[in-house]
């Protein structure tokens, strides 16, 4: 026992909101992860050129390219952009990719809209949109109502990786840490890289694990070889 007081501090509707949303998803939801390392040597390189003639709060953002990746991915994947219900299971047409952006008193993942036909400089530009209008609590409707599929990056943090817990009504949430050299073995050689932990969090009653590895896979070879990507802001 202690005499220690304590105090009781009341949750505010975001926090109340967050931990309804969160308990209903791990309690209904049946989460199962599927992780891989990803060398963004190559990703770097790239920003490093798209990079040099912009200024700083115009620059293309690491968080832009793993869109355009999850963007492509789920167009290969389409179960994994889709809600799930008693009814059925949706999936949609249109990629509507939620960004989690930590806010004061919490955290929310509103929607990059139909971001499949966006080159990854146009995406970056909404990004930055997206967020500060997030922060500043002036988010559309649609954004806050009709992701998708989420992209939880933690990379400023410092954090190697972690998993996330879905959003319900959605399927599927890829979690990603820290970009950080680790010494790999290429071709029976022990050279560094610069290596990104990724985790997909899936609902199982929606997909099955090969099915999510496939996914995790695309998204993988997407970021490996960037050449892929939408470097410019032609749609395709």
């Amino acid at each position: 026992m202690t005499d220690e007081p304590s105090r009781l501090a009341a949750h505010t509707k975001m926090r109340a909101a967050i931990a309804r949303r969160m308990t209903l998803s791990k309690r209904e939801a049946p989460h199962f992860y599927v992780s891989a390392d990803v060398a963004l040597d190559d990703v770097i390189r790239r920003l490093d050129a798209a990079n040099a003639d912009r200024v700083p709060n115009e620059r293309v953002t690491i968080t832009a390219v793993l869109i355009r990746a999850v963007a492509d991915a789920l167009t290969r994947h389409p179960l994994l952009n889709a809600h799930w219900s008693d009814d059925g299971h949706e999936v949609f047409d249109e990629i509507n990719v939620g960004v989690a952006v930590a806010v004061d008193d919490g955290l929310i993942a509103p929607a990059l809209l139909d971001c499949a036909p966006l080159g990854i400089p146009e995406i970056s530009r909404r990004l930055a949109d997206l967020a500060g209008r997030a922060r500043a609590g002036k988010l559309r409707v649609a954004e806050m109502n009709k992701p998708t599929f989420t992209l939880s990056n933690m990379g400023k943090f410092d954090v190697t990786g972690f998993t996330a817990i879905l959003n319900p009504p959605q399927v599927g949430i890829l979690a990603t840490g820290t970009a950080a050299p680790r010494a790999v073995v290429v071709d029976g050689e022990v050279v560094v890289r610069t290596v990104m932990a990724m985790t997909l969090s899936a609902d199982h009653r929606a997909v099955d694990g090969a099915y999510a590895a496939g996914f995790v896979g695309t998204v993988r070879q997407r970021l490996e070889d960037p050449s892929v990507l939408l470097w410019e802001d032609e749609a395709r």
